[in-house]
């Protein structure tokens, strides 16, 4: 499970068993983990993160949508 950000208590990464599916991220923080669709951004599972921490991640997630691209590309091979 590579991780390809660290914003403050948050860890953006990828699931290798995930490979099949579109790109998407995985948040973490603590024992809660959030998926989110990469095109087009969307909450695929809010992981129990309340709505406000939801908003902050989905900033993050778009401010950084096409590094997140590339590395998921990278790492999938596709």
């Amino acid at each position: 499970m590579p991780t390809i950000l660290r914003n403050g208590p948050y860890r953006y990464f990828f699931v290798s068993l995930d490979r099949g599916e579109p790109p998407h991220v995985h948040v973490q923080r603590d024992s809660k983990v959030a998926k989110l669709w990469l095109q087009p951004i969307k909450i695929q599972n809010n992981g129990g993160f309340s709505s406000i921490e939801l908003n902050s991640i989905m900033k993050t997630v778009e401010a950084n949508q096409t590094i997140f691209l590339e590395k998921w590309h990278d790492f999938f091979g596709s």
